[in-house]
């Protein structure tokens, strides 16, 4: 029997993209499972994934939480963490089975691309290479794993943000993490809402402070006043790089 797929979207408010993009991964991904995780959308979201998912999964609005249960929920042997916002390659699940082949690597991902235009091959490169020298990615890289090693990480860590890095990072102690050349293309509405520049540093300077080790709580307080274009706190956008509001009493590092 072959590799069983399960993909989890986690989602937000997101009525406007997500029957689009359901289509689009049912077309790139056939015969996978999928599991849309939903954080309470307050605009319909959810009545509008039921025909066009697997299963349909409700929790508190927190990205992490929403994969978890995501996860719990999934049939799969691979679990695969994909944004709303994405276009995904050709032969996906072809070029995840090939990568999985081998049994000493335990996940992987995929490299992405953003929109022509300077400050975006910047971020790209940057992110790039310096997701390799501080051993991070985030999850717009479309991270997957076998779900025997996501259980015994213990899934996602339920922090405010940064989610997604912890468990890459705690990916690699359970072995070989590869990367595809094929591209995940991401939609750049983060940028365009909040500013590409300022976006691409508060990126960095927060990729740094957790290399570093400081806590999520204060690098959650930090990205409520760098990255957000709301005056309350977190955008509604959950694609590249956007994040759902901090929990009420988050976690400490």
């Amino acid at each position: 029997m072959g590799m069983r797929f399960s993909i989890i979207v986690p989602v937000f408010n997101e009525a406007s993209l997500i029957r689009p993009f359901l289509v689009h991964l049912r077309e790139r991904a056939p015969g996978a499972e999928i599991i849309v995780a939903d954080g309470g959308s307050a605009d319909g979201t959810a009545d509008l994934s039921r025909a066009f998912c697997d299963q349909l999964v409700i929790t508190g609005r927190n990205r992490a939480i929403q994969m978890n249960a995501g996860a719990r929920a999934a049939r799969g042997d691979v679990l695969w963490f994909v944004h709303v916002d994405s276009d995904l390659p050709r032969d996906c699940l072809d070029e995840i089975a090939r990568m999985l082949d081998d049994q000493t690597v335990a996940g992987g991902y995929f490299r992405i691309r953003l929109p022509r235009g300077a400050v975006y091959r910047l971020t790209d490169s940057f992110a790039h290479y310096a997701g390799i020298l501080l051993q991070m990615r985030c999850g717009d890289h479309g991270i997957f794993c076998r779900r025997t090693v996501f259980q015994d990480i213990g899934g996602f860590l339920e922090v405010p943000l940064m989610e997604d890095v912890e468990f890459f990072r705690r990916l690699r102690n359970c072995g070989r993490v590869v990367h595809s050349e094929k591209r995940i293309v991401v939609s750049p509405r983060r940028y365009e809402a909040i500013g590409r520049v300022r976006l691409t540093l508060a990126y960095g300077i927060l990729a740094t402070l957790y290399v570093f080790g400081v806590p999520f709580s204060k690098l959650a307080s930090i990205y409520n006043r760098t990255c957000c274009d709301t005056p309350h706190g977190r955008s509604e956008l959950t694609g590249h790089g956007a994040r759902r509001q901090a929990v009420a009493r988050p976690q400490s590092r």
